[in-house]
């Protein structure tokens, strides 16, 4: 069995062949011989700073198999919490000026894992992703422990092989970290369950699956939700422009009469309850944080007024379907359920706003949209369907998914490529990385929405718009097709014109679209 220290000094001797090849240079036979050149190394550029070298280097560094100087017997266990007891400098530093030092490498990375900082600058998670393709280059496709300005241990997993093991085990292996920060849903999947959904029981997951038809395209109660988002539809084309404040109000009205009925449409005070716990949601994250007694007072009231709803609901609404739904075990909780789907409905107004920004941005795809949403409605039976518009939704996704990051945290000592981790480790995965991954994924950066005709698309372990596995979101059908249908009500009688940003549509896209940013300008057709 490999141990961290062993594997670190294998990672060590990789990068110094590797040097030697690309320099020419003769390579050291004694190990300590580089260490100490490393420590010289460091010790220089501390001297021309004026500061000592700053901490946080990454330790699991992987190289060739083979068991290193200092590894240790296979009986014996190296947690990798022990390996963080090495000093700064040792024995990351190489005996070389031109390979750079990893905390300088992953300052994006880590910055965008530290908690203090609630938003992401688009300079940021570039940084991020040019530092993740910086580590992937050091460790491979193995994956790396990292630390985080916090202090905080991180294992990054590169390789799509291991995002395959990350959906795949049960909770009782990697469970969701941590389940206070889906509290108000504000790093949640789009339209569906998140991470809290990882610890609900068996039974009372598939309720909610049933009641959100999770294996069907179109809902059965398409009808009167595909009504209502018409109706409500008629916000967004009222005025010739389109913000985030327009989208939200007209999205939330249809989001209340699909989950709770047309009696709710109006209720702007339960709206803004909801809004006040989706923001303590993203306060966890580093905005300012409600006392818990406040919170539990909103929580309180908007449970209470989602419950007058649900006692008088019909049979066409998410309520009252879960309502009549049988529930042997006595663990559904209706009113729960119907607050979890109107915070996570809150993450369509950015999802549509964006996608309706990459269709102004490219004409062509723009007019084969608005030809779909027109024939969709002169054929009435296949209403909902949408197929080219749920592409565009999906590929708005891939490159601006509404979770960037998942983090899980280990119950038990697990082994990732012979390695050992204790329990407690945190394990993340990049999903917005590996969804824009260049060296994986063709027309990485580009808007393609005609890569998800392939029907196995979906199940492409790099394309995570709404997860794998057991955690998938059982809304996401039901997300697709309430957000295709609000983009064909716009596009059907309206065509997108001048939009801010200005997009290009042949260079790649920006890494991030902040929704408060966009403006649409919209023209009769």
């Amino acid at each position: 069995m490999r141990t961290v220290q062993g594997v670190a000094l294998d990672g060590l001797r990789a990068r110094v062949r590797a040097l030697a090849e690309r320099t020419g240079l003769p390579v050291r036979s004694d190990p300590f011989a580089a260490r100490a050149a490393g420590a010289g190394a460091a010790r220089r550029r501390t001297e021309r700073v004026g500061r000592p070298p700053r901490g946080g280097t990454p330790l699991a560094d992987r190289g060739p198999a083979g068991k290193g100087l200092g590894a240790e017997t296979a009986d014996r266990r190296a947690y990798v919490k022990e390996s963080f007891r090495h000093p700064a400098g040792a024995p990351s530093g190489l005996a070389t000026p031109a390979t750079p030092a990893i905390p300088g490498v992953l300052r994006g990375l880590l910055g965008a894992l530290a908690p203090a900082r609630p938003l992401r600058s688009p300079g940021a998670v570039r940084a991020s992703a040019a530092a993740l393709r910086a580590l992937r280059a050091r460790h491979g496709d193995a994956p790396a422990l990292v630390r985080t300005r916090s202090g905080r241990t991180v294992l990054v997993l590169l390789d799509p092989q291991d995002l395959r093991r990350f959906y795949e085990e049960p909770v009782s292996v990697l469970a969701a970290d941590p389940p206070e920060k889906c509290r108000g849903l504000g790093a949640a999947e789009p339209a569906g369950t998140g991470c809290s959904r990882a610890e609900l029981r068996t039974e009372r997951r598939q309720i909610s699956a049933d009641v959100l038809a999770a294996d069907l395209p179109v809902h059965p109660s398409c009808g009167p939700f595909l009504a209502a988002v018409a109706e409500e539809a008629r916000h967004l084309t009222a005025t010739g422009t389109l913000d985030l404040a327009r989208v939200r109000h007209a999205v939330n009205r249809a989001a209340r009469r699909i989950v709770l009925g047309d009696a709710a449409a109006a209720d702007e005070e339960l709206a803004g309850w909801l809004t006040q716990l989706r923001a303590e949601g993203k306060g966890l994250r580093g905005g300012r944080v409600r006392s818990a007694r406040t919170t539990r007072s909103v929580r309180d009231k908007a449970r209470a007024r989602i419950q007058e709803y649900a006692r008088h609901a019909d049979g066409g609404t998410l309520v009252g379907r879960a309502a009549r739904h049988a529930d042997p075990t006595g663990t559904l909780d209706t009113a729960g359920e119907a607050e979890h789907w109107l915070l996570a409905m809150g993450a369509v107004p950015d999802t549509l706003l964006r996608t309706l920004l990459l269709l102004g941005a490219h004409p062509a795809e723009q007019d084969a949209a608005a030809a779909e949403a027109v024939a969709e409605a002169a054929d009435g039976p296949g209403r909902g369907e949408l197929p080219r518009l749920r592409a565009c939704v999906r590929e708005s996704l891939r490159l601006y998914p509404v979770v960037p990051d998942l983090i899980r945290i280990t119950r038990a000592e697990t082994e990732w490529r012979g390695v050992r981790y204790p329990a407690g480790t945190s394990v993340l995965l990049p999903a917005a990385f590996h969804q824009r991954d260049p060296e994986r994924v063709p027309a990485a950066h580009v808007f393609v929405p005609g890569r998800w005709k392939n029907p196995r698309a979906d199940q492409d372990i790099r394309m995570a718009p709404f997860s794998h596995g057991g955690g998938r979101c059982p809304g996401d059908q039901l997300g697709l097709m309430i957000t295709a249908a609000l983009c064909a009500e716009v596009l059907r009688g309206h065509r997108i014109g001048a939009a801010r940003p200005v997009l290009d549509p042949v260079g790649p896209l920006p890494a991030t679209l902040d929704p408060h940013g966009i403006r649409l300008t919209l023209a009769r057709r």
